[in-house]
Formats: C-alpha cells, sequence, structure tokens
C-alpha cells in the first residue's frame, strides 16, 4: 500500500537527482519515507538518497519496492507547477503509480525491480571537508564547460580551489577559508573528476543551502546536500580520474 501527498517541487527535487546517474531506479518504500541507492551503467559514480515522511502533505505505506522509469516520471512532472500537489497511490492489481496532479490522472507501469541490486556504500575515510555554495560551484562549472571535460578540485588549509585546464585556456574560481562555511583539512588535496558527472550533481544541488565535499588527493568526492527543505538528504559518489 502507498498513498502519499506531496507538492511537485519535492519529487522533482528526488527524480532530478536521481535522473542525472540512471535512467532507471529502485526505490525502498516504508512508514517512514522513502530511499534508494544507485550505480551509473559505467560504474563511476553512486548515488544514495533518503526522502522522510515529513517532506509529504500526506504519507501511508507499507514496506516495499517499486521500479521506476525516470524519463516517464519526468513527463509528468513536466505538467506541474513547483507548489502543485501530487497524489501518488500504488495500484497493486496492475502493478502501475497513479499520479494525479489536479484533474489529470496518468496511470504508469512500473519497472521489474527483480534484476535491480542495492549497491554497497564504500567506506572513504578522507582527510578534507569543505562547505561551499552552490551557486559559487555552479558559476565555476559554467566557466570551465568552455575550456575543459574535466575538473580538479584543490584544497588546503586557507583555500578551496576549483580548476579547470584546457589546450590554451584555464578557468580557476578560488575561495578563501574566511568567505567559506566550512574548510577543514591538515594537508593538501588534490583530484581530478569528469565535468559531465560533476556538473549533473551540482545543479540537481541548486536550490540547497550549501553543499558538502569530501576530498582526498586521487580519491573520490563525496558531495552532499539536503533536499526538500532539509526533509530529505542526497549522498553522491564520484570517482577520479587519475592523472598519467
Amino acid at each position: 500500500m502507498l498513498h502519499a501527498r506531496v507538492k511537485a517541487d519535492v519529487l522533482k527535487n528526488v527524480i532530478d537527482a536521481t535522473s542525472t546517474l540512471v535512467d532507471e531506479a529502485k526505490f525502498h518504500i516504508s512508514a517512514d519515507g522513502i530511499s534508494l541507492k544507485a550505480v551509473d551503467p559505467a560504474h563511476v559514480a553512486m548515488v544514495e538518497l533518503t526522502i522522510r515522511k515529513s517532506a509529504f502533505e500526506k504519507f501511508e505505506a507499507d514496506k516495499m519496492e517499486i521500479g521506476i522509469d525516470m524519463d516517464k516520471f519526468k513527463e509528468v512532472l513536466k505538467l506541474a507547477a513547483s507548489d502543485d500537489i501530487v497524489d501518488v497511490t500504488y495500484d497493486a492489481d496492475n502493478h502501475r503509480l497513479v499520479l494525479k496532479i489536479g484533474n489529470l490522472v496518468r496511470r504508469m507501469s512500473l519497472v521489474d525491480t527483480s534484476g535491480m541490486t542495492d549497491p554497497k556504500v564504500p567506506k572513504l575515510d578522507l582527510p578534507c571537508q569543505v562547505t561551499v555554495a552552490a551557486s559559487e560551484l555552479e558559476r565555476g562549472i559554467r566557466a570551465s564547460e568552455a575550456v575543459s571535460d574535466h575538473v580538479a578540485l584543490i584544497a588546503d588549509k586557507d583555500h578551496f580551489e576549483l580548476l579547470a585546464e584546457g589546450d590554451t585556456d584555464t578557468v580557476n574560481l578560488k575561495l578563501d577559508k574566511a568567505t567559506l562555511p566550512e574548510l577543514k583539512t591538515n594537508e593538501r588535496v588534490k583530484s581530478l573528476f569528469s565535468l559531465d558527472y560533476f556538473s549533473n550533481m551540482v545543479k540537481a544541488a541548486k536550490g540547497s543551502e550549501g553543499v558538502h565535499l569530501n576530498l582526498g588527493s586521487d580519491y573520490p568526492v563525496r558531495m552532499e546536500f539536503d533536499i526538500a527543505g532539509g526533509n530529505g538528504h542526497v549522498t553522491y559518489l564520484l570517482a577520479p580520474r587519475i592523472e598519467s
């Protein structure tokens, strides 16, 4: 059983954060809310997401798993304004989700989850913690897209830096510790990442108060931020590109 009423922008947060990496995902539903873990097909990045019951106007559910096609869900949400209320129910007889926005009803077939495994989240002891405004990261990424397809994240005890180097041009976003909500590290760290992946992750964090990054040298980056007014949380892991 599942019956939920929720603002469309909360669902958009969930789908945007997930669809950056996967076309289909297995959602775990319980009386407390919804969660998922998924890895992109290239095994470069991972997303872990939780959305608590408190994010919903109404939420009643039994423990269950459902597989969702991200593109289908996006199609429905394009029809809703951010403040529109979406009614979501599970039709067990036909294995479908029924989505109602105002007078509009969409009955959406679900994806078979039997072949979907839950990835294990690696435990990483990363030496650097930094919190950056999502708008700052977005600006650095927009500038970087014109010069390179990868970006370096660098930090020491005094600065955090985003650096993109192309054949002829470079982009550098350097933020002093005094301007950052958090910067903790006892060593200089630097890792290189695919700009395409990193950009999509930062776009999913748009509107969040701060993006928390955990970094090491040639280690994955762990990116975390809240969604749904603090009632949900997203964690990404992105593998580094090792420089030769």
